[in-house]
């Protein structure tokens, strides 16, 4: 299990905190659903054993800052309140003072040889991030109000406005968000890469929020499209070709995974996912094979791991989505 340390400090937003800790634990949820071992264990550490929440809530019992970080671990900074920020940057809070010199020196006591820890930053987490010297010359945001604040803490960073997260760092390890929600925009983005789609697009359902594409497209991924709805068959359907793409995909195969007949099933996508079942195949096979051009594979090789029954059948799909020829885009990205 990846061990994920959320890091409190007097003041925490609360939604910073609990939109996070609730996309992890239901991932670790729909893992065990499926018969796959949980992904994450949530850990809540601190310079101070109890500490006020944004809203007045008491955080207790919390796990002092450990003395090394376990491995591979992903530390999780969160914003605070305008007030609770103010008395950071002050200088009267001591439990900031503490937590950004325990920052500092865990962040750069990493053994080279092992595998690197994640940072993650929701709202004004980033500046917690800076002033403790994490983000170096990376590329990071924050929330829109503390873009200003957040540059001139840290020169040297890039600092990007308009986005809901960006991730970067020497090993892509470093991720830093807007704040609130996108906290959450970011956590589904983590969970998508560890878990695969299928467990985000559930967490996401969960949850009841929309699922971005990723640190730069306000766009919804391929696999993530037509999924902003609540119906349990559909999503089913969904999950399913989601997770077996190759799968020869009948009419017939895709109510009985929604437990339907099929004239129901047409229905019901049309309505709720605005798309006919077999269009939608169609796009997840095609971002299947786009991702597998993208790892190396021939055309041949990614139009068997998407599913298509053949290298024509993927290029006329190609043509009529994209434009061009598979072989077109594997040449734009290797010039």
């Amino acid at each position: 299990m990846t061990p994920v340390l959320f890091v409190l400090l007097p003041d925490t937003l609360l939604l910073d905190l609990a939109g996070p800790a609730e996309a992890f634990r239901l991932a670790n949820r729909h893992l065990v659903v499926q018969g796959r071992a949980a992904a994450f264990d949530l850990r809540y550490v601190g310079a101070l054993p109890e500490q006020t929440s944004s809203v007045g809530l008491g955080l207790r019992d919390l796990q002092p800052l450990p003395e090394s970080l376990p491995p591979n671990c992903w530390l999780v900074l969160l914003g605070q309140t305008t007030a609770g920020l103010e008395a950071s940057l002050s200088g009267r809070s001591p439990a900031w003072r503490v937590t950004r010199e325990w920052l500092h020196q865990q962040w750069f006591s990493q053994d080279p040889s092992d595998a690197p820890h994640r940072l993650i930053t929701v709202c004004s987490g980033s500046v917690l991030a800076g002033d403790a010297g994490l983000l170096g010359n990376c590329r990071c945001t924050t929330h829109h109000e503390l873009l200003e604040r957040l540059q001139a803490l840290v020169p040297g960073a890039d600092v990007v406005n308009n986005r809901v997260f960006v991730i970067d760092g020497p090993h892509a390890n470093i991720a830093t968000s807007a704040g609130v929600t996108a906290g959450i925009d970011l956590t589904l983005h983590l969970v998508a890469q560890a878990c695969g789609e299928d467990i985000a697009a559930a967490v996401a359902q969960d949850m009841v929020v929309y699922l971005r594409r990723g640190p730069r497209d306000p766009e919804l991924s391929p696999l993530l499209q037509h999924r902003n709805h609540l119906h349990p068959a559909v999503h089913r359907v969904q999950d399913a070709v989601n997770r077996q793409p190759q799968r020869p995909w009948t009419t017939k195969a895709l109510a009985d995974a929604a437990h339907v007949t099929q004239r129901h099933l047409l229905r019901l996508f049309t309505e709720h996912a605005g798309v006919s079942p077999s269009a939608y195949v169609e796009i997840i096979r095609l971002e299947h094979a786009r991702r597998a051009l993208a790892g190396g594979a021939s055309v041949g090789q990614a139009a068997e791991v998407a599913g298509f029954s053949a290298d024509l059948q993927l290029r006329r799909a190609w043509s009529r989505r994209w434009g061009g020829t598979p072989v077109d885009a594997r040449r734009r990205r290797s010039s």
